[in-house]
């Protein structure tokens, strides 16, 4: 589930579905970068979890809106408050990576190398997107 609610998609609708019912296209143009397929992949999603509500109108052709469920509304605040948070510390973190990638940063209390002098390997993908 928090997989779902911190995708990089996710946030984005929510944010503009808990302000009140918003359309495909109106989604579409809000959340910059998203493609129309994974749009409509995401809002699957999070119908499917409750978090969002799908009404269509029966009008020619047809007008699709989402608004957020009881859930979701609850769930807003929260969110607005991760994404202030990333916004206050984008470019720390953004320097932070590219301290790390340029080998200067080391983990805190650990050095890079095992008690034999060898290099510790790296485990996986160590810088998470925000």
């Amino acid at each position: 589930m928090l997989d779902r609610v911190g995708g990089k998609w996710s946030v984005g609708i929510l944010l503009a579905a808990c302000q009140g019912p918003v359309r495909f296209t109106e989604l579409e143009r809000r959340v910059a970068g998203i493609s129309r397929r994974m749009l409509t992949l995401t809002l699957r999603n999070l119908e499917r979890d409750g978090l969002l509500h799908r009404r269509v109108h029966p009008t020619v052709p047809p007008r699709v809106e989402y608004t957020a469920t009881p859930i979701a509304l609850e769930l807003h605040e929260s969110l607005v408050a991760l994404t202030d948070w990333a916004e206050r510390h984008r470019s720390a973190i953004a320097d932070s990576r590219a301290a790390y990638d340029r080998g200067t940063a080391r983990p805190t209390g650990r050095s890079r190398t095992s008690r034999r002098g060898k290099p510790r390997p790296r485990v996986g993908n160590a810088t998470p997107s925000i």
